[in-house]
């Protein structure tokens, strides 16, 4: 989604990138800027078309932190998914920040209040989904590889306008199936769009998402050795080494 990715990196404050660190399962950018050292996530995809020897996943590994801050958000448009995680990673660091606009409040737990007794369907597989189940009218839980009682991402086409609530996990913005989703909404519906890859923008209510739920680094330097190092979102969380917060369109 062209647009959007436009916006968002139109809106970057500038800064020098010092580090790149793309791990198991996270990414981090780390950015020297005005308002001092930031650090900005998001999740590591990739896809299975990029071969380390024909085609790598990441065409300038071990450069990119000489690149411009631009050219770096820029990957976000790449067709590897790795890159796009870059990019992201990028635009989550620069973004202009309104900490009065954030909250406390995990996703989880707003799902449960603004979800209870409606249709909800939660794009991606999150732990505290059987926790929300018994809360709503109906729940359909959209996914690319399917667990048990899971739906096919085909399926999306059938629940999606069945909804009155629905969560969309961020990592839809790497893999380039957010738009789609979007598409096939109702109106009325509310959106959140969650995980640590989330732009805390309000661009994003230009485009229907009415709760933006993601993270704020508060410890960059152990935060991008720990993704260096395989750290998962609950240990840095439990570490204290992010905060988990949520913007809203009508706050």
């Amino acid at each position: 989604m062209p647009n959007l990715y436009d916006q968002l990196i139109a809106s970057l404050l500038p800064g020098k990138i010092l580090a790149v660190q793309v791990g198991l399962s996270r990414t981090a950018i780390l950015a020297e800027t005005d308002d001092g050292i930031r650090c900005g996530l998001a999740a590591t995809l990739s896809n299975s078309e990029f071969q380390h020897s024909a085609q790598p996943s990441v065409c300038n590994a071990g450069r990119l932190h000489e690149l411009d801050y631009l050219e770096l958000a820029g990957l976000v448009k790449s067709n590897s998914f790795t890159e796009v995680s870059i990019g992201l990673a990028t635009i989550n660091t620069l973004l202009p920040r309104n900490p009065a606009q954030w909250q406390d409040l995990k996703a989880e737990d707003d799902l449960a209040r603004r979800g209870a007794g409606k249709n909800i369907v939660i794009v991606g597989h999150f732990p505290f989904l059987e926790r929300i189940r018994p809360l709503a009218r109906n729940l359909w839980v959209l996914e690319l590889e399917p667990r048990d009682g899971d739906l096919p991402t085909q399926e999306a086409p059938r629940v999606i306008p069945q909804a009155d609530f629905i969560a969309i996990t961020s990592t839809t913005l790497i893999n380039k199936t957010f738009q789609g989703l979007l598409e096939l909404r109702q109106p009325h519906t509310e959106i959140m769009l969650l995980g640590p890859s989330t732009p805390l923008s309000p661009l994003l209510y230009e485009y229907g998402i009415t709760t933006l739920s993601g993270t704020i680094v508060l410890d960059t330097q152990a935060t991008v050795f720990g993704i260096g190092q395989g750290i998962s979102l609950h240990q840095l969380r439990q570490q204290g080494l992010v905060r988990f917060v949520s913007m809203k369109k009508d706050a």
